[in-house]
């Protein structure tokens, strides 16, 4: 039964699209391109070969689809005002799927959390379509901030003073607590007793698994967790073989998203 307090979420509101309404989306940002000039060049002519609805980037090519993440005005608000970089415009359908699941994980009991923060897009992109100052869930965000524990998967400003940067943008959201250090260490008298939403992407297979190790059994029923890297193959292939494994012995099956990221509904 709905309580008031879950009467009272600041959800957004769904706006009305037009029957005939069509989106197109293209940005020239992928991974594992050996030759992304050539490359750019043949899919700009592959979009003139295919029906309205068409959506590239993030290693993603799909048409005739609604590319609902750019009719949701006010996710399509949070996305721009939060995007950094071209990565966070290639990669909104990966963000949009973090805000539908917010959206469901508002209403089940428990805390957000975040591992592989980064900037902390993804944390805010999720609160300010739900809310913004007045999202109703502490949101954890662990990272090593100012260094990649990763080999070859540093990004631009991971250096000294990085975590001071991250904390600023979260100023204004005393629901957000960033956790510097390494998993699973840090979680040392700095973790959520109960889990509603669980994103990981800490881009490596150790660290993933021991979050799961951690968090699992917090995970409240009808929580979502989210794994990023699960269906990219090459680098990230370790990461689900040793999921399925981790699921199968607990009897769950991760949904693989052309997104590249994998979904769990907790039961």
């Amino acid at each position: 039964m709905t309580t008031p307090e879950q009467l009272q979420l600041p959800l957004p509101e769904l706006n009305e699209i037009a029957p005939d309404q069509v989106i197109n989306y293209a940005i020239h940002t992928y991974w594992g391109v050996e030759n992304p000039q050539r490359f750019g060049e043949l899919m700009e002519e592959a979009k003139g070969l295919v029906g309205a609805g068409y959506f590239l980037g993030d290693n993603l090519f799909t048409w005739l689809r609604n590319n609902s993440a750019l009719e949701d005005l006010p996710f399509r608000k949070a996305w721009q005002e939060n995007a950094q970089n071209p990565a966070d415009e290639a990669i909104v359908w990966r963000r949009y799927i973090l805000a539908c699941a917010a959206y469901h994980c508002v209403h089940i009991p428990g805390d957000f959390v975040e591992c592989g923060v980064y900037v902390g897009t993804g944390i805010k992109t999720v609160m300010d379509y739900l809310g913004g100052q007045a999202f109703p869930k502490t949101f954890w965000g662990y990272d090593t901030y100012d260094y990649n524990p990763v080999e070859g998967h540093a990004f631009a400003g991971q250096q000294e003073g990085f975590y001071e940067k991250v904390q600023a943008r979260f100023e204004d959201y005393p629901q957000v607590r960033l956790i510097k250090g390494f998993l699973p260490d840090s979680f040392e008298d700095n973790e959520p007793e109960q889990v509603a939403y669980l994103h990981i992407d800490l881009n490596n297979v150790e660290g993933e698994v021991a979050v799961l190790e951690r968090l699992f059994d917090r995970v409240s029923p009808g929580g979502i967790i989210i794994l990023d890297d699960y269906e990219w193959a090459g680098v990230y292939r370790p990461q689900k073989q040793a999921e399925d494994q981790w699921f199968d012995r607990r009897k769950y099956r991760i949904f693989p998203l052309p997104t590249g990221q994998g979904i769990i509904l907790k039961r």
